[in-house]
Parts: structure tokens; sequence; C-alpha cells
């Protein structure tokens, strides 16, 4: 059968659909884009926001109208925190966020049977982390390992650990022959991603954690640059740094996860840190790193804050020289405590995003003119605008003259900036 997925949400959704792409075709599937003629369609969901579940909808209505003969499938995070929403909709069949190998053998017996069927699990009941195959975002350049799944710390504003239940760890061993495997296949750069990394063999109950994780996984891909997944801020200790830092193919760049930069809106919103926590993560990073990128999310308005506390934010932020930051206007998620607050009004939001967006503006382009003049290792994916494009460890887009560049490394001397992105020269040694 020709199958077609369309993905919405994170990087572990986007894993988990190359993931199932790649077991379709092993079953003797034909995997096709999403304008193409199919006989089943796949929309992978999020739940994030409500605009997320909307989204999910427009895409189910879409299928139903252009291929109106094809099975209409739907799995993800949506119909797993909302499933008596989507059993109204004209869907052929409804699963979760578990199995998905149970999950494909379902839409074989959809496409065959043109009956509805439904596999919805309870999340909280999962003990088991699903090893499915790691996958590329750039052909031969960039995979996604996944290393774990599930969440349990409860923010207020966030639906997740209900879509995706406890904490479940693939094993270092495991993780380490996936990586070793993504090696062998010719990929220069692994991103570890997960529900919640920062979290990763808290269920394995053998002492081992994050740190022992990536140093497994550096010694098993040697030589393969490994990339990091969102942290929560307190993952940053001095063992982490004194430990990473002696890893040459871990890339320097840290996503750590702050929300806000005021610690009345972090009690508000259940985070297990303050600002005074947060700052000495950055403070370790930039002891152990050389010019370590440090990138991080915001949500701004978000319930009952203040104009004070908004200027708590900004002040904070100013102070932690972010090399990226993603603001977002608090986005009401039903069925959260948050959703119960007294809401920011949406023109206020929307303000105080421009007002962070011109303040994270300003970090960036003072991070970029700090990397003029360094010498990076870019590993280049594909032709730009007549030149060829990579990214440095710190993941900062590199510009150069070039061609027939693909998945090669080469140290880079940069030389400029333009826009959001360095430029410079290749430096052969």
């Amino acid at each position: 059968m020709k199958v077609a997925i369309y993905t919405l949400g994170c990087k572990v959704n986007q894993y988990e659909t190359q993931a199932m792409e790649q077991l379709l075709r092993e079953r003797g599937h034909e995997v096709v884009e999403f304008t193409a003629e199919a006989d089943a369609y796949v929309v992978n969901s999020c739940s994030v926001t409500a605009v997320s579940d909307q989204k999910s909808r427009q895409m189910l209505h879409r299928i139903r109208r252009e291929h109106p003969a094809a099975v209409a499938a739907l799995c993800g995070c949506y119909p797993q925190t909302h499933a008596e929403d989507v059993r109204k909709l004209d869907v052929d069949l409804i699963a979760g966020t578990g199995d998905r190998m149970g999950f494909l053998a379902l839409l074989e017996q959809a496409v065959e049977e043109k009956q509805p069927l439904e596999a919805i699990d309870k999340a909280f009941e999962r003990r088991t982390f699903e090893e499915l195959p790691a996958g590329g975002l750039t052909e031969r350049t960039r995979a996604m390992l996944k290393v774990e799944d599930g969440c349990v710390n409860f923010c207020t504003y966030c639906i997740i650990p209900y879509a995706r239940g406890p904490v479940r760890s693939l094993p270092l061993e495991k993780a380490a022959r996936q990586a070793a495997g993504l090696m062998a296949e010719g990929y220069r750069e692994i991103v570890v991603t997960g529900i919640e990394i920062s979290s990763w063999g808290k269920d394995l109950k053998n002492g081992q954690d994050l740190t022992d994780l990536l140093e497994g996984i550096c010694k098993a891909a040697p030589g393969v640059r490994i990339r990091l997944g969102s942290l929560e801020p307190r993952t940053i200790t001095e063992d982490f740094c004194r430990r990473t830092a002696e890893l040459p193919d871990l890339c320097p760049q840290f996503h750590l996860s702050m929300q806000s930069g005021c610690d009345a809106t972090l009690k508000r919103m259940n985070r297990k840190y303050d600002t005074k926590r947060f700052a000495q993560s950055i403070e370790l990073l930039n002891q152990y790193f050389e010019h370590p990128a440090i990138t991080t999310d915001m949500i701004v308005g978000f319930p009952e804050e203040t104009e004070e506390e908004f200027s708590a934010s900004l002040d904070f932020i100013r102070t932690c020289g972010f090399a990226q930051m993603h603001i977002f206007p608090y986005s009401i998620r039903p069925e959260t405590p948050a959703a119960e607050m007294q809401q920011v009004p949406k023109s206020v939001k929307e303000e105080r995003a421009r007002r962070a967006a011109a303040v994270a503006a300003e970090m960036r382009r003072a991070y970029l003119e700090g990397c003029v003049g360094k010498r990076y290792p870019v590993l280049f994916e594909q032709p730009k605008g007549g030149r060829f494009s990579g990214h440095a460890p710190n993941y900062m887009e590199v510009l150069v003259e070039g061609t027939g560049l693909h998945n090669t490394v080469k140290p880079v001397r940069i030389t400029g900036i333009e826009g959001e992105s360095l430029t410079g020269v290749i430096e052969e040694v």
C-alpha cells in the first residue's frame, strides 16, 4: 500500500514519523508525499496547545475532502489526551502515543478491511521504552536518536505528561548500539532527543544519568558530533560540565528550558528551579566551554503575569547572553491548571512578545559578533543561494563559497555576519 504521513509538533514526533516510514518500507509498503495519491493518510498529531488540536482536525478534513476513498488515520498526543473528541471525527483509525509497531499493523488492517479501528492505551501505565529505528533529518548528515519518553514534571501549562506517561529510558547499551549503527550508515551528527532527556535513567534505577549516557554514545560513535536536545536547567551541574567538557565530539550548544525570568511566574508554572539556579547553570557552561551557544524558550503573558513580573523577566534575560531565544505568547491549553488562572489580554501578550523579541535579537547579534574571527569545524549540508550551507558545533549556520560539500566537515574561519547566519572561508590545514 501507499502511505503518506503528516507530522505536527516536536522533534520526538518527527523522529517517530521517520521511524514509522522506515518500518513501513521494511514491511513492503511505499511512503509517498502527503500531496500524492495514497491508500492511507496518517496525521501524527501534537496537542501542546488547542491550536495544535485544531491543525490536526483541519488536516483530517482535508484528507476527507481530497481523498474520500482513502483510509484516514490519526495518532499521537491529540487522541491520547482527547479520545472522546477524536471519536466524533470522521477517522478510520485512532491511536495514541504508544506501540507504533502495533499501529502500523492496524493501518494495514484498516486499508484491507475498511473498518474503523482504535488503539488507545493508558499512558500512565506504561513502564517500558519502545525502541524504534533511528533516522536522519538530512540524508546521511544528521540523525536523531530518541533515548527517552515521558515526563512527570506536571508544569501547570502543559498536558504532555498525560499524553506520554511516566519516564522510560532506552538503556545505555542499546543507545550506544544505535549510535554506532548511525555512524556506520554515514551520519556525521546525532541529535539526542526525547520528551525530557534530563530525566534519562531515572526509571532504570542503576545509578546512571544523562552524563553517563553521553559518555557511552560518544565512545560508541567516535568522530560523530553529538548534539543535545532541550535540557532542564538543573541538569547543568559541576559534574555534568566537567565530564562533558572532556568529550571532544559533544557540541557546545545547550538549550535550557527557561520559560520565564521571574521567580513568581516560575512558581505559578510549577517549574522546579528559580532564576538563581538558572543563572548558575549559565555560569557553569561559560566556565567549562568556550563561547557556548546557550539557547532557551520563553513564554510571555503567562496567566496573572504583571507588568512588573514581565519587566523582571526582561531584566533577567539580558544578563544571560542567549545565542537564540524562542519566544511564545502564552496559549491556553484546556484541561491544565493554567487555563483556569486569570488570563492576560491578547494585545498585552503580543506587545510583550515584541519587546522580548527585541532583546533576544540584540543578544543574538552579540553572540554572532563573538563568533567572527573564530575557526570552527563546519558540517556542510546543502547548497543555498549559490553558496554552501552548514552548521558549526554551536549550531550557528555558516555560509561559504564552494560546491560538492554535502556531508563533509571542513575548518572554516568566520569572516562576517549575514542576517542570521555567519559567513566564512574554508581553511584547509
